[in-house]
C-alpha cells in the first residue's frame, strides 16, 4: 500500500508541475547586459567618442563585475554595451549604471539634448519579434508618430521587453530650411535664427486667477505646432520692417532626420524591432505581445495596418514539439525492447509504468529548481529513457529467472531485488557521478548544461527508487511462472536468442584461451581513442536552422544616403526573390550610419523548403556580390549568442594596440590574410576610416581679429548642416522638435561652405567663413570603436558550410603569428569564438574529472582499487565508436557531442558492472575460481546486458535520426551515443572478462606480497 501511494504521489506531483513549466529554446542563461545610449545630432564620430563615450566609459570602468565593455560612436550617437558576470543581478547593475551616468554628467557636452539613457538589452542578441506598420493613405511620418507615441510605449510596458527600436522613419518635426544668401542680405546670422526659433515655444507655468467664488486657469498660445504657424514668425527687424521666417527660407512639416528608410517585403513602412531583457522567457514575452495585438491595433489610426512579420518563437515551439515527440518515440522503442527480450505482457507492462513514472516525477523537481521545458532538458529526458529502463530491466530479468526456477512470486521478487539491489545502486550512483564535473563547470557552457545534468540525474535517482520499490512490488503481484504453450513467434525468438548466446559462448571461450591478445586489443583501443580525440575537428555548438537570417549591409564609406537607400532596396529585393524566403525586412539610416543597414529575413517553414538556412545563404551570396559598392553579410540566427558586440558576422576577432597607428595599419593586413583562409566566409571589419570629410582649416589669428570665436563657427556649422534640434514642441503624449538647416541645394557640395556667414561678436557684422578659413578635403572615421576604454578594431567572419570552428580558430592564430605583428598589437577572439576557446581548454579536464568521479564512486562501492579499473576499461572502445560516428557524418566534436561521450562513460560501464558484480559474488559465496566466475557471469548476464544496451541505443536513436525543427542541435548527442554503444558492445563483451582476469591476478599477487611482508620472520618468531 505504502509503495503504491508513494508512486502515486510522484506521478501527481510531476503531472501538476508539468503544466507550470515554462517553455524556452534553451535554459535561461544570459549574461546581464545593459546598453547605454547618448545622442548629439550633428556631432562627428570622433567628437562622440572623445566627448561622450570616454567620460562615460571611465565611470563605467569603476563598476564591479563588468566582464566586457564595448562602445561604438557614429555620427550623432554613441552606444556603450556593458556585459556583467553571470551571477550579477541585472537590476542592481542598472542602478550602478545610472549612478555612473549621473557622475559623468558634468563632463559631458553642455548642449547634449538629453540625459544618456540605458536599456536592459543585448544589442548583439537577435530580436524576438518584428512588427510592421504600413498604410495606403497615411503618410510615413504620421505612421512613425503612432509607432513612437503609442505602440512602442505600450510594448515597453510589457514585462520582459528590454527595448523597442523603431526603424524606417523618424519622428515628425517642423523643418526650417534657410537660404544663406537671403540671410546675408538681411544681415541675419544662423545663430539669430536659432535664437528666434528657441523663443517661439515657451510652454511655461502661468498661474491662475481666483476670487471668492471662482478660479480660472491661465493659458496662452505660447506654442506653434505646424509649419504654417512658423512662416510668419518674426526673426528680427530691419529698417523698421519685420523679417519673417518665410522671407529667409522655407518651413515644412517633415521629420527630425530625413536620412532614414525602411522596406518591408519591398514596400516602405515602419519597423518595430522588439528585444527582450536578458533572462526573460522569450515565449512568455511573445505571448504577452500577441495577446495585446488587438488592443494595439485599436489604439491607432484604423488606416494603419499593424502586423507581425517575424516571430522568433515559431520555430522554438516547433522544436519543442518535435523533441516531445522524440521523447514519446524513445519511450515506445524502449518498451518494445523489453517485450522483444522478455516476451511477457506483464513483464513488459511493469517497465511501461516505471519509465513514465520516473520521467513524469522529474518534472516536479524541474519545477522546484526553476527549470524550463527546453531543448536541453527534454534531450536529457529523452536520453534518460534508456537509463531509467535499465534499472527496471535488470530487476525484472533477475526476478523472472527465479520464477522460472519454480520459486513463488513474492519470494522471487524479494530474492531478485535483494540480489540485484547493490548492482542497481552501483549503476545509478556511478552514472550520476559522471555529471559531477558538469555541475561544477563555470562559464556559460557550465550554466547551460547544469540543467541538463540535474534533470538527467533526478530521472536516474527516481528510477532507482522506483526500481527497488514499485518494480518488485508489481513483479510480486503480476508476474507468474510461464507454463503455457508458446506460439511459433515466441519459440523462434527464443531459439534465435539461444543461438546468439551459443555464438557468444564460442567467442568467449576463444577469447579466454587468447587472453594476452585481447589485452593488447584493449590497450590499443586506449591509444586509438586518444588519437581520434586529438584528430577530430572541434566545434562549439551545432549550427542551427531556426528559419531566420539576419544581415548587415555595408556600403562604400563615401556613399550618400540616397545611394545607400537604393542599394538597400536592391539587396533586399534579391533576397526576397529566393524561393525559400518568406518575408524580408531592411532599414538604413538613423543610428546605424549612412553607409550601413540592418536586414532580417524569415524563411519558409522547414517542411516547405528544401535547403537549410546556411544553404540558402550560400545560394544567395553570389547574387549579392554582383551589386557594386555595397556588401551584405548574412548569418543564420542562433539560439546561443555570446558577447555584447553587434558585428557583421557570427564570430569576431578583436585587435587592440598601444598606439593607434599600429592598430590602423595592421588590422587591414590581417583581414586580407583571413580572406585567404578557405574555411572563412564574409570576412569584414568595423574599421571605417575612409569617409570623406570637408575639413575647414581656421586661421585663428584672422578669426580673432575679426571677432569670430571658434565656438561661434562650430555653432554656425551645426545650425547649417547638423539637422540641429533648436526648439521643443510639447504635445499631450510626446515631444517634437523644430529642426534648423540650410536649403537642400547647399547640402550637396563642400564648396557651399563659402556661402556660410558667422557673426562677429565685436561688430555684429556677418563675416563669410572664407574670410578666415579654407576648405581641404580629408578622410574621416565613420565609426570609432572602443573595447574597455581603448580603441579597438574587430574583424568578423562566418564559416563555410561544413567547416568547424576549431580549425578556423587555429588557422587565424597561425596567420597572425606568421605576420609577426609588433608586441604592441594584441589580438583576441570575442563573443562566441572566445566562449569556444574557453570550453575547449577545459574539455580534456572535464573528461578526466568524469572518469575520476566514477572511479572514486565505484571504488567506494566495491571497496576495491582494482574493480573500478576493470569497469572503466570499457570506455575507450565507446570513445572510438562515438568519434568514428562523428567523423562518418562529417561533423565536428561539438559541446553537444562531448556531452554524449560523457554520457557514454555512464552507459557502457553498466555492462562491466553487471558482469563483475556477479563474478565477485560467485567467487566470495560459492568459492569459484576467477575464470569460472567471470565465464558464468558473462553468459548469465548476457540477456540483461543486451537488453540494457538495446534500450539505451533505441532511446537515443530518435535523436540521431531526427530531421524536424531543431534536430541539428540534438543529433550529435544521439550520434555519439549510438555509435559508442554499438562499437563498445561488440568489444567489451570480450575484453571485459580478460581485463577482469588480469587485474584479479594482479590483486592476488599484491595481496600475497602484503601477507609475506606482514608475516613475522623465523628469527623474530623465536625471539620471545
Amino acid at each position: 500500500m505504502a509503495t503504491s501511494l508513494i508512486s502515486l504521489a510522484i506521478l501527481l506531483a510531476g503531472a501538476i508541475a508539468f503544466g507550470f513549466l515554462p517553455v524556452a529554446p534553451l535554459p535561461q542563461v544570459d549574461f546581464p547586459t545593459i546598453s547605454v545610449y547618448a545622442n548629439l545630432p550633428g556631432a562627428s564620430p570622433e567628437t562622440m567618442a572623445s566627448a561622450v563615450a570616454t567620460p562615460l566609459e571611465r565611470q563605467f570602468s569603476r563598476i564591479a563585475s563588468v566582464s566586457q565593455m564595448v562602445s561604438t560612436s557614429q555620427l550623432g550617437n554613441t552606444n556603450i554595451t556593458l556585459q556583467f558576470d553571470l551571477n550579477r543581478n541585472i537590476d542592481a547593475a542598472a542602478r550602478d549604471v545610472q549612478a555612473a551616468i549621473n557622475a559623468a554628467r558634468g563632463q559631458l557636452p553642455a548642449d547634449l539634448p538629453g540625459q544618456p539613457g540605458y536599456w536592459k538589452v543585448n544589442p548583439a542578441d537577435s530580436p524576438i519579434m518584428l512588427l510592421s506598420m504600413t498604410s495606403d493613405n497615411v503618410l510615413l511620418p504620421e505612421i512613425y508618430d503612432e509607432a513612437d507615441s503609442v505602440i512602442a510605449q505600450k510594448l515597453r510596458q510589457v514585462s520582459g521587453i528590454g527595448e523597442v527600436f523603431i526603424g524606417g522613419g523618424a519622428k515628425p518635426a517642423v523643418r526650417v530650411q534657410v537660404n544663406p544668401g537671403q540671410l546675408n542680405n538681411y544681415g541675419i546670422s544662423l545663430e539669430n535664427v536659432r535664437s528666434a526659433l528657441q523663443s517661439a515655444n515657451a510652454n511655461r507655468p502661468k498661474g491662475e486667477l481666483a476670487n471668492l467664488r471662482h478660479a480660472w486657469g491661465i493659458a496662452d498660445s505660447d506654442q506653434l505646432f505646424k509649419a504654417r504657424e512658423y512662416q510668419p514668425l518674426i526673426v528680427t527687424w530691419r529698417n523698421g520692417a519685420p523679417v519673417k521666417l518665410s522671407d529667409i527660407g522655407s518651413v515644412t512639416d517633415s521629420v527630425e532626420d530625413v536620412r532614414n528608410a525602411g522596406f518591408i517585403n519591398g514596400r516602405t513602412g515602419i519597423i518595430l524591432v522588439v528585444f527582450r531583457q536578458p533572462a526573460a522567457n522569450m515565449i512568455e514575452v511573445v505571448d504577452r505581445v500577441r495577446a495585446m495585438m488587438p488592443e494595439l491595433q485599436a489604439s491607432i489610426n484604423p488606416s494603419i495596418h499593424l502586423n507581425v512579420i517575424i516571430d522568433r518563437t515559431t520555430t522554438i515551439r516547433a522544436a519543442i514539439h518535435d523533441v516531445e515527440l522524440t521523447l514519446i518515440v524513445s519511450v515506445i522503442l524502449v518498451i518494445l525492447v523489453v517485450f522483444v527480450f522478455l516476451r511477457n505482457y506483464w513483464a513488459t507492462l511493469i517497465p511501461s509504468i516505471a519509465v513514465p513514472l520516473s520521467l513524469v516525477g522529474t518534472f516536479g523537481v524541474m519545477y522546484l529548481c526553476g527549470f524550463s521545458l527546453d531543448n536541453l532538458s527534454l534531450m536529457a529526458l529523452t536520453v534518460s529513457t534508456g537509463f531509467v529502463v535499465d534499472d527496471a530491466i535488470v530487476v525484472i530479468e533477475n526476478i523472472m529467472r527465479h520464477l522460472e526456477e519454480g520459486i513463488p512470486p513474492f519470494r522471487a521478487a524479494m530474492m531478485g531485488a535483494r540480489e540485484i539491489g547493490f548492482t542497481v545502486i552501483s549503476m545509478s550512483t556511478s552514472l550520476v557521478a559522471v555529471f559531477i564535473p558538469i555541475l561544477l563547470m563555470g562559464g556559460i557552457v557550465g550554466r547551460l548544461f547544469r540543467e541538463f545534468a540535474i534533470t538527467l540525474s533526478v530521472a536516474v535517482g527516481i528510477s532507482l527508487l522506483v526500481s527497488l520499490s514499485t518494480t518488485p512490488m508489481m513483479c510480486a503481484l503480476f508476474l507468474r511462472r510461464d507454463t503455457s504453450k508458446h506460439g511459433r513467434i515466441y519459440n523462434f525468438a527464443e531459439r534465435s536468442f539461444n543461438r546468439l548466446v551459443g555464438i557468444y559462448d564460442v567467442g568467449l571461450r576463444w577469447v579466454l584461451r587468447h587472453q594476452f591478445l585481447m589485452l593488447c586489443v584493449t590497450i590499443l583501443t586506449m591509444f586509438v581513442s586518444v588519437g581520434l580525440y586529438i584528430d577530430t575537428p572541434k566545434g562549439f555548438f551545432p549550427q542551427q536552422d531556426v528559419g531566420r537570417i539576419n544581415g548587415f549591409i555595408q556600403a562604400d564609406q563615401d556613399v550618400s544616403f540616397a545611394s545607400m537607400r537604393d542599394k538597400v532596396k536592391v539587396l533586399s529585393d534579391i533576397v526576397r526573390q529566393d524561393p525559400d524566403v518568406d518575408t524580408v525586412t531592411a532599414f538604413t539610416g538613423g543610428g546605424s550610419g549612412n553607409n550601413s543597414g540592418r536586414f532580417f529575413a524569415q524563411l519558409k517553414p522547414l517542411g516547405k523548403r528544401k535547403l537549410s538556412a546556411d544553404e540558402v545563404i550560400e545560394r544567395i551570396r553570389p547574387q549579392l556580390e554582383k551589386i557594386p559598392g555595397a556588401s551584405m553579410f548574412l548569418q543564420a540566427v542562433q539560439d546561443i549568442n555570446v558577447g555584447g558586440r553587434f558585428a557583421g558576422a557570427q564570430y569576431q576577432y578583436t585587435l587592440q594596440a598601444d598606439n593607434l597607428t599600429d592598430l590602423v595599419g595592421w588590422a587591414p593586413r590581417l583581414m586580407e590574410r583571413m580572406k585567404q583562409i578557405p574555411t572563412l566566409r564574409d570576412v569584414n571589419t568595423d574599421q571605417q576610416l575612409n569617409g570623406l570629410q570637408a575639413q575647414l582649416v581656421i586661421d585663428r589669428d584672422t578669426a580673432g581679429r575679426l571677432g569670430v570665436p571658434v565656438s561661434e563657427i562650430d555653432n554656425t556649422l551645426n545650425d547649417a548642416f547638423g539637422q540641429r534640434q533648436v526648439s521643443n514642441i510639447y504635445k499631450g503624449i510626446n515631444q517634437y522638435h523644430v529642426v534648423l538647416e540650410v536649403e537642400p541645394q547647399y547640402l550637396r557640395d563642400p564648396e557651399t561652405l563659402k556661402n556660410i556667414y558667422a557673426a562677429s561678436t565685436t561688430t555684429g557684422k556677418l563675416i563669410p567663413l572664407s574670410s578666415f578659413s579654407h576648405f581641404e578635403p580629408a578622410k574621416s572615421a565613420l565609426t570609432v570603436n572602443h573595447q574597455g576604454i581603448f580603441p579597438a578594431i574587430t574583424l568578423s567572419f562566418n564559416l563555410a558550410p561544413g567547416a568547424s570552428l576549431g580549425p578556423a580558430v587555429e588557422q587565424i592564430e597561425r596567420v597572425k603569428a606568421e605576420m609577426r605583428m609588433p608586441p604592441t598589437v594584441h589580438g583576441m577572439f570575442q563573443g562566441t569564438a572566445q566562449a569556444f576557446q574557453d570550453s575547449l581548454s577545459s574539455e580534456g579536464l572535464l573528461i578526466i574529472s568524469a572518469l575520476a568521479a566514477v572511479y572514486i564512486v565505484l571504488g567506494i562501492l566495491y571497496e576495491s582499487y582494482i574493480h573500478p579499473i576493470t569497469i572503466l576499461s570499457t570506455l575507450p572502445s565507446a570513445g572510438i565508436g562515438a568519434l568514428l560516428a562523428i567523423r562518418l557524418i562529417n561533423a565536428d566534436l561539438s559541446i553537444i557531442a562531448l556531452i554524449g561521450i560523457i554520457l557514454l562513460i555512464g552507459l557502457v560501464k553498466k555492462n562491466a558492472i553487471l558482469m563483475i558484480d556477479f563474478a565477485v559474488q560467485a567467487e566470495r559465496e560459492r568459492g569459484k575460481s576467477s575464470i569460472e566466475a567471470i565465464y558464468e557471469a558473462c553468459l548469465l548476464r548476457f540477456r540483461p546486458i543486451m537488453m540494457t544496451t538495446a534500450a539505451a541505443l533505441l532511446g537515443a536513436l530518435p535523436l540521431a535520426l531526427g530531421t524536424g525543427t531543431g534536430a541539428e542541435m540534438r543529433r550529435p548527442l544521439g550520434i555519439t551515443i549510438v555509435g559508442g554503444l554499438i562499437f563498445s558492445q561488440a568489444l567489451t563483451l570480450f575484453t571485459t572478462p580478460v581485463v577482469y582476469l588480469y587485474l584479479d591476478r594482479l590483486q592476488t599477487r599484491i595481496q600475497r606480497h602484503r601477507l609475506r611482508s606482514a608475516a613475522p620472520t623465523p628469527a623474530s618468531a623465536h625471539s620471545d
